[in-house]
């Protein structure tokens, strides 16, 4: 059994009067890919400096304006990409590079060395000020956490005069949800009392969930105290760094925004360490389907699942949200006949919003119009097939029709698992298209004669029976019914026709047209449907005739 006694809440803040409920995500946040820092150290093979590279310029073209390249001070291929970065230009002018540094002289020396040649940069310092560190990993008070980030800030401005380009500070009091909001403000107040930020030259104040400990609304409830007691802060910009320990990353930095944060560190599809950072982009097409411009290049989002699959040797999961190969198809029987309703409502209103159930956004939207959205497994229902068979293959099935091949389907799915498109389209040819046994449809020539008071049509038909050659002679009110006419005769059967529609598969020359037809056994009360394809529509109908009663009479 669980000894849930072991363990014990963690703090939350008192505000009664918060204000992020009552607000709206409304514009895109300022976003920093800590994925060249974070993102690698937690990897199992951390990256060399070519996919350093690779992976920065990746980033520059999917639009970050912040990159946070890593630790330079740390280790020798840390120190050398960044200045491959710079030696080689490629560094874009709109782009501010991010370097991270522990609160140290050596260390921070180290890094200013790294930045030479660099017109802007942004020097992020950081301590940890959790109680739980305090005691357990310093042992120190609360004076003296504080005293370490106030030293290093005077370090980095010392630094920073003799530094040809502009330095941006970036403080975290790191493990920010593991302590008392109160010191973070006395922390964070000491340093911006020592660097003296101004609304022109900001200060980054990052406030990270180095790990979740709470709900998502009390790391809201945070931010929101710190946003109302910093003092100017129009000279700060709030910053956020969620991980994921608690699986609600994503959920703690949308709060977060409510509550004031200007800006987000992250990584894309969420890789960091333990459960991983916040996954910037879900929270960019989160914002996306809300019809906000997420700032972000991020319209193929197979591009960049490639890129990073390969650099980082690590998978993007198959139910990631937006991502995963999954999460745009549908097996559920019910899914799939809404999602095919959806599809179908906006062709036929021609609307300009998107509105389909299950599909928060167009999947073409970012790039996966080559997937499927539905796929078909012994779940699926009849919707699904049917629209397998138009979105594919543009056979739009009478709805009478759904279930009857639906359950062709089902029985294929029960003996092996999910049935691709190509497995549906190759039995609707076995079992309508290409079924012409015993029956065989062979030619036929069509006379409408109107030298009577009703016009009549007489249909001369040419067929195989098991092979024998046989022709008939019929007349009726048009060629479906000359033909019926015909073959009741012939074989000694009486059907009706229940239902007829017909299509356009394809435009141009060479169109061809599909006929569906819906037919009864009189004498057993068996009804199925039959399908028929040609350039001639009376052609294509005769063969739907044929189909029908192949069905019937196997």
């Amino acid at each position: 059994m669980l000894n849930f006694k072991r363990y014990q809440r963690n703090p939350v803040v008192e505000m009664p009067d918060r204000q992020w409920p009552n607000k709206q995500i409304e514009k895109a946040p300022i976003w920093c890919s800590v994925d060249l820092r974070d993102g690698n150290q937690a990897l199992i093979d951390p990256m060399v400096v070519e996919e350093k590279i690779e992976f920065f310029q990746l980033l520059v073209k999917l639009g970050f304006k912040e990159i946070e390249v890593g630790f330079p001070s740390a280790s020798q291929i840390e120190f050398d990409f960044l200045r491959q970065l710079v030696d080689r230009k490629l560094i874009p002018e709109d782009v501010t590079i991010q370097v991270l540094v522990q609160c140290r002289e050596h260390l921070l020396k180290r890094t200013f060395e790294a930045l030479e040649g660099i017109s802007k940069a942004i020097v992020h310092i950081y301590n940890s000020t959790s109680t739980l560190q305090r005691d357990v990993v310093f042992n120190m008070s609360r004076g003296e956490i504080k005293q370490i980030a106030v030293e290093a800030t005077k370090m980095v401005k010392e630094y920073a005069k003799a530094f040809p380009g502009k330095i941006i500070l970036e403080y975290s009091p790191e493990s920010f949800t593991g302590t008392e909001v109160d010191f973070a403000l006395e922390v964070c107040t000491a340093v911006q009392d020592i660097w003296k930020p101004t609304k022109e030259d900001k200060i980054i104040f990052n406030l990270p969930a180095t790990v979740e400990m709470n709900t998502p609304n009390v790391y809201a409830d945070q931010i929101e105290w710190m946003n109302r007691n910093f003092k100017d802060r129009e000279s700060i910009t709030l910053s956020i760094h969620p991980h994921n320990d608690r699986g609600t990353g994503v959920a703690i930095a949308e709060l977060a925004l409510l509550a004031g944060a200007d800006r987000v560190e992250g990584t894309l599809f969420g890789n960091g360490e333990r459960t991983g950072n916040v996954d910037i982009l879900t929270i960019a097409y989160n914002m996306f389907s809300q019809g906000i411009n997420p700032e972000l290049d991020i319209d193929n989002v197979n591009e960049i699942i490639e890129a990073y699959e390969r650099l980082c040797k690590m998978k993007v999961h198959e139910r990631h949200p937006y991502a995963g190969k999954l999460v745009f198809t549908a097996f559920s029987g019910s899914h799939q006949d809404a999602i095919n309703k959806g599809v179908k409502a906006m062709k036929d209103r021609n609307s300009e919003h998107w509105a389909v159930p299950y599909l928060p956004i167009d999947p073409a939207d970012i790039g996966r119009q080559y997937e499927p959205i539905v796929r078909i497994n012994s779940q699926s229902g009849k919707g699904g097939v049917a629209f397998i068979m138009e979105t594919y293959f543009g056979f739009k099935l009478p709805k009478g029709m759904h279930k009857e091949f639906a359950d062709v389907i089902q029985a294929l799915s029960e003996k092996k698992g999910e049935v691709s498109p190509e497995q549906i389209m190759e039995e609707f040819k076995v079992n309508y298209l290409d079924k012409k046994e015993p029956l065989h449809f062979k030619k036929c020539r069509i006379e409408e004669l109107t030298d009577r008071e009703d016009t009549s049509t007489t249909a001369t038909v040419e067929y195989t029976d098991h092979g024998e050659v046989k022709t008939f002679e019929a007349s009726g009110n048009g060629p479906i019914d000359a033909v019926q006419q015909g073959l009741q005769k012939e074989l000694g059967i009486q059907f009706k026709i229940l239902d007829y529609t017909e299509h356009a598969l394809a435009g141009g020359a060479n169109a061809q047209a599909a006929a569906y037809i819906q037919m009864v056994d009189v004498a057993t009360g068996k009804a199925t449907f039959g399908v028929g394809v040609s350039s001639n529509i009376t052609r294509a109908s005769i063969r739907a005739i044929f189909s029908a009663l192949n069905r019937l009479h196997p």
